[in-house]
């Protein structure tokens, strides 16, 4: 789908509030209701609106802690891969999975209450995941920046 100016826009606004009225965000976008209604739409049905989600603050719900995890697995066949990533999934501390070109094979970002609770994670979950050679964690100290909103651009 080609992404113009208006489409940029809607989709600023929605990023910045999830929960905008299609009343307040045609009047933000300077268009129709029925014209902005039907373009937000377009963007859900061609897949660029992926979902809509609410943030919530992690030191608020108990999990103020940060772990970026790094995994490498033995061996990196394709059955390996598949089997990891389908365990990985049902880890619900581990908030991103990604596969990685470089040192190591996976690097996942793990939230935790404290070191403790890290420390139960470890143990009973990724050092018992299929296929896994080394992990290699790092806490992350503070939150710098955190940004939820894409820099999407007219092409």
């Amino acid at each position: 789908m080609k992404i113009d100016k208006i489409d940029c826009a809607i989709l600023h606004a929605l990023q910045l509030d999830g929960r905008l009225s299609n009343v307040n965000l045609a009047a933000a976008v300077n268009l129709s209701e029925s014209a902005c209604l039907r373009r937000v739409k377009l963007l859900e049905a061609a897949g660029v609106v992926e979902r809509y989600a609410m943030v919530v603050d992690q030191s608020a719900v108990g999990l103020p802690g940060n772990v970026f995890v790094e995994i490498s697995l033995a061996q990196q066949q394709q059955a390996e891969l598949v089997s990891f990533e389908e365990r990985v999934l049902q880890i619900p501390e581990v908030m991103e999975c990604y596969l990685m070109s470089g040192d190591y094979d996976y690097l996942l970002r793990v939230v935790v209450a404290d070191a403790a609770d890290y420390e139960r994670i470890h143990h009973h979950h990724l050092t018992r995941l299929p296929g896994v050679a080394k992990v290699r964690s790092s806490f992350a100290l503070r939150t710098v920046t955190k940004a939820a909103e894409l820099p999407i651009k007219v092409r």
